[in-house]
């Protein structure tokens, strides 16, 4: 019986009519592997995931194979998105036996949720080096079978490595100046492709938080490259087929070089991060195809993942009617029966070839850039704005006619905090008040959603329901933007919220030695490895994020012991984020941010426009601004607010200045 179809997971869900006889993630299986004495099968992926697709309809589906998995396995489906911690723990498991990593992930486990041996696809029949998964199933049946034994003094062994590389000790000790962001900038540069942008070889990812350290750096030390290897990799991503030209919004990461073609899945967290760090951008250079971006990709945001709550779906499929990418991509004669008067300047600008550019398919990217083709076809400014907004238009209904990729609807907490984070960040660089209104209502939907009744946070909700334990990164994200949208807006209830979660966090999550937080909570019981992550991965490391939030809000909050453990989270990871930057970058973000001077802004009365004019016209990085136009018992707020008159305080730690009564005076300050 494949228990599945009661699951609410859409992965899960794709999987239900499968012949294999799944069990979803829980006790249950586990206790039916003992009772049978047979290995598990714990398989993870998630619903966007093309091989994972590619897999079920080659294996899964086979009558014949899931007989074999029947017989002598017990089956586990996994949505690596609800429970990233099993994914974690197993993805470990896999790279510490094989070097090998991704989606779908096969992980064979002891009835005791040991893993013992491991792999990602398996193709059907023998090919590209790889055993079938036939082959595998038969080989690890004949090794249970006549080497238990063996398997599970293995199995021990690699749980105790797992255990082992998971309690982090500090590093070698760091001095912290500033010629270390230099180090860390001139690093990231090393790796940083001068031609396309981005880092490193195909595949590329859009790498936001090294992206942000450089705009940073820029912006503290006045170095020039730091400052044009982050746009040029911007405007690399914008121009590429990893940007969706007409409907707007990226995918996951680009298989070449020049991000022509994409892995066209479109994830949450994607977006957010590139909304956020392209307000960045927009900030420092005022380009307006940044502003269009941004815009653009809030509106795909709101029109293809937002739900009824105001909450955002996780993501869009990267295949439909069984192709990858047949969505987003033009044959010559779809071209020409979308636009039969199509002018060849958009044909051009677009990149359009009869033969085609991917796979006898068009992917839409900027071919030549706008001058050019002005040039080349006598058009004004006016005139191709015109027709490239007629084309743009004349496509998307076009497309809106086919068959669009599944969408994975169920919502994320951390997830969903991201977007939050870039929602408020997008009210802030384009002064909209119709995006701090959306953040504001999307706090208040989360708060509603994710909390427990006893304050801690559930990770997924779907279907009005909310469920499965929070994790680290839930934690970490949603108090980043609770901060940050309190400081904002001037909502500072959101500041208590946030301390609530800070105390949960400690509570719940803190490692033996108070210093770093586990990505599980103490209460599961279901993860045989409670890990540290400190990496940045798709998002951004839960523990560098806590760091961050412990020193904002110690100081908001005069909480000596919050800021006390941030500093000793940064001293220890100091020497690991300078060795190995771009997986360390949003550990790299808040060390440079501290070396030259994190301080805080109070502006206190009634006139909150100066801190809108403030952030879009200024770019100051390591500045946190909070306005409050009433009496406040925030510690850092508490009695600076003045009946009639509005003060400017600039803050240092627990220590502020004098008042100003202007925001240029401030400015000044800001800018020595």
């Amino acid at each position: 019986m494949n228990r599945l179809q009661y699951e609410s997971s859409p992965y899960l869900l794709q999987h239900a009519g499968n012949p294999v006889d799944w069990y979803p993630w829980g006790d249950e299986a586990f206790e039916q592997a003992k009772k049978t004495n047979r290995p598990v099968l714990v398989s993870i992926g998630y619903a966007a995931c093309h091989w994972c697709h590619v897999m079920e309809r080659e294996s899964f589906e086979d009558e014949a194979v899931a007989a074999l998995m029947n017989a002598h396995f017990v089956c586990i489906k996994v949505d690596r998105e609800e429970h990233p911690d099993v994914d974690h723990l197993y993805m470990d498991a896999l790279q510490s036996v094989s070097g090998q990593g991704g989606w779908p992930l096969n992980m064979f486990v002891t009835p005791d949720r040991k893993p013992f041996y491991g792999g990602t696809y398996f193709p059907p029949r023998p090919a590209y080096g790889r055993a079938s998964w036939t082959e595998v199933l038969q080989a690890v049946t004949r090794s249970w079978d006549t080497q238990e034994a063996e398997i599970i003094r293995q199995s021990e062994q690699l749980t105790l490595h797992l255990k082992n590389a998971s309690e982090l000790s500090a590093g070698d000790a760091v001095v912290l100046e500033k010629v270390l962001s230099d180090q860390i900038a001139a690093h990231l540069l090393r790796d940083g492709d001068t031609e396309y942008g981005g880092f490193g070889p195909a595949p590329k990812f859009p790498s936001t938080q090294a992206v942000q350290y450089l705009l940073e750096h820029a912006h503290f030390s006045g170095n020039e490259t730091s400052r044009q290897h982050a746009l040029n990799t911007l405007d690399g991503m914008i121009a590429g087929g990893i940007y969706d030209q007409i409907g707007g919004g990226f995918s996951r990461y680009a298989t070449d070089k020049q991000w022509l073609v994409p892995h066209f899945e479109k994830m949450l967290y994607d977006n957010a991060l590139l909304i956020s760090v392209l307000c960045d951008a927009y900030r420092i250079s005022g380009a307006a195809c940044y502003k269009e971006v941004i815009i653009a990709t809030i509106d795909f945001c709101n029109r293809e993942l937002r739900d009824a709550s105001g909450l955002f779906y996780s993501a869009l499929d990267a295949d439909s009617e069984g192709k990858e990418g047949k969505y987003y991509t033009w044959t010559f004669s779809e071209w020409q029966e979308a636009l039969p008067d199509a002018h060849p300047a958009v044909a051009a600008y677009y990149g359009i070839r009869e033969e085609g550019n991917w796979e006898g398919t068009n992917i839409l990217h900027i071919n030549k850039d706008a001058e050019t083709v002005k040039k080349e076809w006598g058009l004004s400014q006016e005139d191709w704005k015109q027709l490239l907004s007629d084309h743009r238009k004349r496509l998307f209904e076009a497309r809106q006619q086919r068959i669009p990729p599944a969408t994975d609807d169920k919502m994320l907490l951390s997830w969903n905090a991201l977007m939050n984070r870039a929602l408020t960040d997008a009210a802030i660089a384009l002064g909209s008040e119709t995006y701090m209104q959306q953040a504001l209502a999307h706090m208040d939907a989360m708060l509603s959603c994710f909390v427990r009744k006893d304050k801690r946070l559930f990770h997924v909700y779907k279907n009005g329901e909310a469920r499965i334990e929070g994790k680290l990164e839930d934690y970490a994200c949603l108090i980043q933007a609770l901060l940050h949208l309190a400081g904002s807006s001037g909502q500072l209830s959101y500041i208590t919220s946030a301390e609530t979660f800070i105390e949960y966090a400690i509570m719940d999550f803190s490692d033996a030695q108070h210093c770093f937080f586990y990505f599980s909570a103490k209460q599961q019981q279901d993860i045989i490895v409670r890990k540290t992550e400190v990496y940045d991965g798709a998002l951004p490391s839960a523990n560098a994020l806590m760091m961050q939030v412990l020193w904002d809000a110690g100081n908001l909050l005069e909480r000596s012991d919050w800021t006390e453990r941030s500093y000793n989270m940064m001293q220890a990871m100091a020497a690991t984020v300078l060795r190995y930057p771009l997986s360390f970058s949003r550990w790299a973000i808040f060390l440079q941010q501290y070396i030259y001077g994190i301080r805080q802004l109070v502006i206190a009365g009634d006139d909150a426009a100066a801190q809108s004019a403030l952030w879009q016209e200024y770019y100051f990085p390591a500045l946190r601004s909070y306005f409050t136009t009433k009496p406040s018992s925030i510690a850092m707020l508490r009695e600076k607010y003045r009946e009639g008159a509005t003060n400017f305080y600039l803050c240092s730690g627990l220590s502020c200045g004098l008042p100003e009564q202007h925001i240029h005076a401030v400015i000044a300050l800001l800018s020595k």
